[in-house]
């Protein structure tokens, strides 16, 4: 019999809380069930496995990150769309770092498709209209963003930075400025 309360919404969820306060590679449907305070069996009428609950998690955290950025987007272009979307990437990884990681995970092929992914393509795509970039500078460019994002939260996120002065912010603010600068000047073959 399935436990009253729990559904498969509520599962993952928790299983997303469970990510930012313990890592993201530590959710299991064993932890989540222990979270519960039910036996992992009860878990498997909503799971299939770890797999699928670490998958499940990941398509959330897509999810959130999309409808944030396509939130800071709204009516911005140019440099200042380029910053409300780096923004939302640097604060959705320090409030939400497993689910962050989560938004890192494999996902197979058709579920990468269904996945929210794609708005995050169309959204880099989009900022980057107001350089003026044509392919195949435009999907370098995207690549270029997203190593940069990614490298300078994770590395943040890390501590990385949080031995020297100065801040990381400035260093931030600076990193962004030279990307602005580097679009714009977005050198030809």
């Amino acid at each position: 019999m399935v436990r009253a309360g729990l559904t498969t919404e509520r599962l993952v969820r928790a299983g997303a809380e469970l990510a930012d306060e313990v890592g993201f590679d530590q959710v299991t449907v064993s932890a989540l069930a222990r979270r519960f305070d039910v036996k992992v069996a009860s878990l498997y009428s909503h799971l299939k496995s770890s797999q699928d609950l670490k998958t499940r998690i990941a398509l959330l955290a897509l999810e959130e990150l999309a409808d944030r950025a396509a939130d800071a987007l709204a009516g911005r272009a140019g440099k200042d769309a380029l910053l409300a979307f780096a923004n939302v990437y640097r604060d959705y990884a320090r409030e939400h770092p497993g689910r962050y990681a989560a938004a890192q995970f494999r996902l197979d092929p058709r579920t990468a498709a269904a996945s929210a992914g794609g708005r995050h393509a169309q959204m880099t795509r989009a900022i980057l209209r107001g350089y003026d970039l044509t392919e195949p500078d435009q999907t370098h460019a995207v690549r270029l963003l997203g190593s940069v994002f990614h490298g300078y939260v994770s590395l943040e996120t890390a501590g990385g930075f949080s031995h020297s002065s100065p801040d990381s912010q400035e260093s931030w603010t600076r990193i962004l400025d030279a990307l602005d600068a580097l679009l714009r000047a977005w050198p030809t073959p």
